[in-house]
């Protein structure tokens, strides 16, 4: 290695270090030099339609691959990618924003520059991040630079949100010492405080000896921070019935035996809502409550009779211990508990019922509805390790109605809601799913509402030649508004495309795309079959999927009244 190295260089090859392959961005004349050096460090630029695009391929490309980066040009750039950057600090993702911004001499001077407000001030704009990163460094001190981007890469990694790295134009080139690669980035958690750790695990050891009707409710930080192997051995080795949460879907194996299903709160099927709340004992890892997450905040379950995992500190009971951490918690108590003592009951046993809808099987009529197909494409079509993306809307609430098979990859915005997100987060996984296991399908279920936001990504897919299955749910507008609030009101519709000339408009080449309609259950059976042409999922193919513009999934309805009444509620 040589003695001296660029500081985008360094940059770039700890991208690479930590498992990154392909930078999502715009390019912008305050980041173009930088990307000339991409190449250097084994990085692919994939180059997206906008900035808000790339943020959410980003955020999507992250949840596959564990990081990802984005890069943008100061200012307007920056801002357009904000939204989808605010979304992954929401819903804990960990996304590298890199910013090419203007040259420290230009700073100092208070030039009157393009992409500026005019009035001097170069650091609105980083400011506007700073409630939405982790960390926020600029490199603008070479003699530091090493050390800065180490420790944003860390807490980028360690905290599972974004952080916001500011490259000046003449900080680009400038060279640094380059030992400092030699030595990988430390990426180990803090470490718990011994004794108070070793409470944790005795009251909490007390506690699960002592229930006879315990069970394992898993939600979306178990993923974010990395705990997952420690869930699945938790429940093989306890066999203590274990639930999801609509954040975590996904996160547990769903053909295991001791699955419940997905917990709600008020909105969750009468079987799974019985089984929750009528336990001794919640093992809670990596709760988010939000209000979609919880069912409008209308969970159940006793806070005595509750051990929460999280990823900075545990609570047992009423009791708060800050700064232990799940991984190293789980990890102890996986090793000192004795299994044999955990009591189960018969009311206790998990494995619930397909997830078919035998009213909606029988019913009259011909047409697609939520309460049919949902159930109907986990039992029928779905296959081993598989990654779904479902957008917010109808089919957030409806893959929650989906039995999956082993492996399956779940990707939603429950928390943040950012509507469009799918198209962009399904562009990143698909990269992803290319870089690391080209066999795994990529599908993307979105709404023709959402669509609309952010359909143009479809060409940044067809340029990479990702081969994502699309389901596009033409239901007349945005359905989940209309469920909420308006149910024939104009501002919840929206005008028809014609979604069958979009992979041509966007310039896939005869023979590497394939367009469907299909508009009865027939019609879904005859082309939704395991083993065909479709389902091999060797092309980009465009499902137009056609719904009632009313109908929803059952969780949807429920959760829509609530938000209703939620939104409603004033202060007196």
């Amino acid at each position: 290695m040589a003695d001296e190295i660029t500081i985008v260089l360094y940059l770039f090859k700890r991208l690479h270090e930590l498992g990154i392959r392909s930078v999502h961005g715009v390019p912008g004349d305050y980041n173009l030099v930088a990307l000339d050096s991409l190449p250097d460090a084994g990085l692919n630029w994939v180059g997206n339609c906008n900035e808000l695009n790339a943020g959410y391929a980003a955020d999507g490309y992250a949840r596959i691959k564990g990081l990802s980066a984005l890069i943008t040009t100061f200012g307007v750039g920056e801002l357009s990618a904000l939204a989808a950057v605010a979304g992954s600090y929401s819903e804990r993702v960990p996304v590298v924003h890199i910013v090419g911004v203007p040259s420290t001499i230009s700073q100092k001077s208070g030039a009157l520059l393009h992409h500026t407000l005019g009035n001097g001030d170069f650091s609105v704009f980083a400011n506007m991040s700073r409630h939405i990163s982790e960390v926020l460094v600029t490199l603008n001190d070479p003699t530091i630079a090493a050390r800065d981007i180490d420790r944003a890469l860390r807490a980028c990694y360690t905290s599972a949100r974004p952080v916001y790295i500011a490259l000046p134009t003449d900080m680009v080139l400038r060279k640094i010492p380059a030992k400092g690669l030699e030595t990988p980035i430390d990426l180990s958690l803090p470490v718990n405080d011994v004794e108070t750790e070793a409470d944790v695990i005795e009251s909490a050891t007390k506690m699960i000896y002592a229930a006879k009707n315990a069970i394992i409710l898993v939600d979306a930080c178990a993923i974010r921070h990395r705990v997952v192997d420690e869930v699945h051995d938790l429940i093989d080795k306890s066999q203590l019935p274990a639930f999801a949460t609509p954040m975590s879907k996904g996160a547990i194996d769903e053909t295991c035996s001791r699955f419940g299903g997905v917990y709600i709160g008020d909105v969750s099927r009468p079987d799974v809502k019985q089984a929750v709340e009528s336990s001794d004992l919640v093992l809670s890892i990596g709760a988010l409550k939000s209000d979609f997450n919880s069912g409008g905040f209308t969970y159940r379950t006793s806070t005595k009779n509750t051990i929460e995992f999280h990823s900075d500190h545990t609570k047992i009971g009423y009791a708060t211990y800050p700064c232990i951490g799940m991984k190293s918690v789980l990890q102890k108590l996986l090793a000192n508990l004795d299994f044999n003592k955990i009591r189960h009951t018969e009311s206790a046993k998990a494995n619930p019922p397909e997830l078919v809808n035998e009213e909606a099987e029988k019913s009259a009529g011909n047409e697609v509805t939520h309460s049919w197909f949902w159930p109907h494409i986990g039992k029928n079509w779905l296959q081993e390790n598989d990654v779904i993306i479902t957008e917010t809307g109808t089919a957030n609430f409806g893959i929650l109605e989906t039995r999956f098979p082993k492996g399956v990859t779940a990707i939603s915005q429950v928390l943040w809601g950012s509507i469009g997100y799918s198209v962009g987060a399904a562009q990143g996984a698909a990269l992803a799913v290319k870089e690391c296991d080209p066999s795994r399908r990529v599908i993307l279920i979105v709404g023709d509402g959402s669509f609309q936001l952010t359909g143009n990504e479809v060409s940044t897919m067809i340029r990479h030649g990702l081969k994502p299955i699309i389901v596009l749910i033409n239901n007349d507008g945005y359905t989940i508004e209309r469920m909420i609030h308006g149910e024939d009101a104009t501002y919840n519709d929206i005008q028809p495309w014609k979604h069958t000339k979009i992979l041509e408009t966007f310039g896939a080449k005869e023979g590497e795309y394939k367009n469907y309609v299909v508009k009865t259950r027939e019609e879904v059976d005859e082309l939704f079959r395991k083993g065909n042409e479709f389902s091999k999922a060797d092309k980009i193919q465009l499902v137009e999927l056609f719904m009632p513009k009313l109908d929803a999934p059952r969780a949807l309805k429920i959760t829509g009244k609530m938000s209703e009444k939620l939104n409603a509620k004033m202060d007196m």
